[in-house]
């Protein structure tokens, strides 16, 4: 009896490949994450023309949280809150730039007066 027919014969089960769908494999890559990276550079005669680097860690958002990556939270495309935050800082500088406008407007509008007055008491 060579070794192949004994486990054909045999009582126990041979291990195979095990079953797995694909909701199963999701939730263990969301849950660990995977990264994936590559570099694409195009050159001319030993001159770079363009580097492109692309970078992709696909997981879930718990995971990505705890990796320290929160850029989504920031962006104003991709949020609401980020967006008002945006709007926000934006109307407080063209405030700000307005009431510079504004004073150096009065500083200039006042000159003339000024130098009439002066004129007025010198004579």
């Amino acid at each position: 009896m060579t070794d192949l027919d004994f486990r054909q014969d045999a009582s126990y089960p041979v291990a195979g490949p095990q079953n797995t769908n694909l909701a199963d494999i999701l939730e263990r890559v969301l849950e660990k994450g995977i990264v994936i990276a590559g570099d694409i550079k195009i050159d001319l005669l030993d001159i770079e023309l363009l580097t492109i680097r692309l970078r992709l860690f696909v997981a879930s958002v718990d995971t990505v949280k705890k990796a320290g990556i929160d850029w989504w939270e920031t962006d104003p495309a991709l949020s609401s809150h980020a967006a008002r935050d945006a709007l926000k800082d934006e109307n407080r500088e063209l405030r700000a730039r307005l009431e510079a406008l504004e004073s150096r407007s009065e500083e200039t509008s006042l000159e003339p007066r000024r130098a009439t007055e002066r004129k007025n008491r010198g004579s």
